[in-house]
């Protein structure tokens, strides 16, 4: 099969395409062919070996695809540890959801990892309840994009969003964000993105923040929140340091820092059952609308990774493997 493979550690120059064995599946596993798998800013980070947990060589990068099981079957979306950018992967079959008629893959691909990130940021993590504000950083992004609708359908009383483009910004307003605002504030001063979301939210601090940045935007944010109020983190897009949170400045205004990685959901597939069961019946409505941000040929991955570290691109990426 085709498949992309990486056999040292760097940016998208270690992502070589390949001919490699087809996998075999192991115990309580299932082999699938692969219609698209999805991109992830996380597997930048895999790929660097600069992401949660250590990576080991050689490795196919990719958390998710779409397929039919091998020999035939209904068409899935489904998560995996590894190995989604090929032309056949091996899966749990706890870990694959139906993918209803209607859905097209890439919307599919963009509910599996990034909608549950979404719903598990907003419903388990900070616990949105109906009337209180919400920033999204990166909010035309796969999750980001997502997250502002949930928000919005979720009855937050605000949304804000920051975006790094004016076209950017503008997608965030067309999916339900009250006001947009520009993260580069954040490069020099963090007070400047603190007085900038206290400013969108009315003159208010904010309630929920969505942060997948580090550095200087955690920063500005974690001041902008009110008492009470959750910054939920869940990326390290900056790769930029992020100044410790002393016990002390949460306890002041009564304030909570939640780490959130859906890997932990994976392990307990209850959790995603309970997003996606949600989530792709939406989509299948036109409830909710994932942003597809492009289909690459799987020999083009590493314009895939440019693209999207250069922040190029909106929603959700995907690999073809066929081309």
């Amino acid at each position: 099969m085709r498949a992309v493979q990486i056999t040292r550690f760097g940016g998208p120059e270690v992502l070589d395409v390949v001919d490699l064995p087809d996998p075999e599946p192991g115990p309580d596993q299932q082999l699938f062919d692969v219609a698209a798998a999805g991109v992830n800013y996380a597997d930048t980070h895999q790929i660097e070996n600069s992401y949660l947990s250590p990576q080991q060589l050689p490795l196919v990068p990719g958390a998710e695809f779409v397929g039919t099981p091998a020999g035939g079957g209904p068409r899935v979306v489904g998560l995996l540890d590894g190995g989604g950018y090929a032309e056949k992967v091996v899966a749990h079959p706890r870990l694959t959801w139906q993918v209803p008629d209607g859905v097209s893959d890439e919307q599919a691909l963009a509910v599996v990892l990034q909608g549950a990130t979404a719903w598990h940021l907003l419903r388990t993590s900070a616990h949105l309840a109906a009337g209180e504000s919400v920033v999204v950083v990166a909010g035309a992004g796969g999750v980001g994009s997502l997250a502002v609708q949930l928000a919005r359908r979720w009855g937050a009383g605000r949304v804000i969003a920051t975006a790094s483009s004016p076209e950017k910004r503008a997608l965030t307003e067309e999916l339900g964000a009250d006001a947009s605002l520009d993260p580069a504030l954040a490069d020099d001063d963090p007070k400047a993105f603190t007085a900038a979301l206290r400013e969108a939210n009315g003159g208010q601090p904010v309630d929920v923040v969505l942060e997948m940045t580090g550095g200087n935007v955690f920063a500005g944010a974690l001041s902008a929140l009110a008492p009470f109020g959750r910054l939920v983190t869940y990326g390290m897009a900056a790769r930029q340091e992020t100044r410790p949170v002393a016990p002390g400045a949460l306890l002041q205004r009564s304030r909570a820092v939640i780490g959130f990685w859906l890997a932990h959901c994976m392990a307990r597939p209850e959790m995603m059952d309970d997003a996606m069961s949600e989530l792709l019946p939406l989509v299948a409505e036109g409830a909710l609308g994932p942003i597809a941000g492009g289909r690459y040929p799987l020999s083009a991955v590493r314009e895939a990774h440019q693209d999207l570290l250069a922040r190029r691109t909106t929603g959700k990426l995907s690999l073809d493997p066929s081309r």
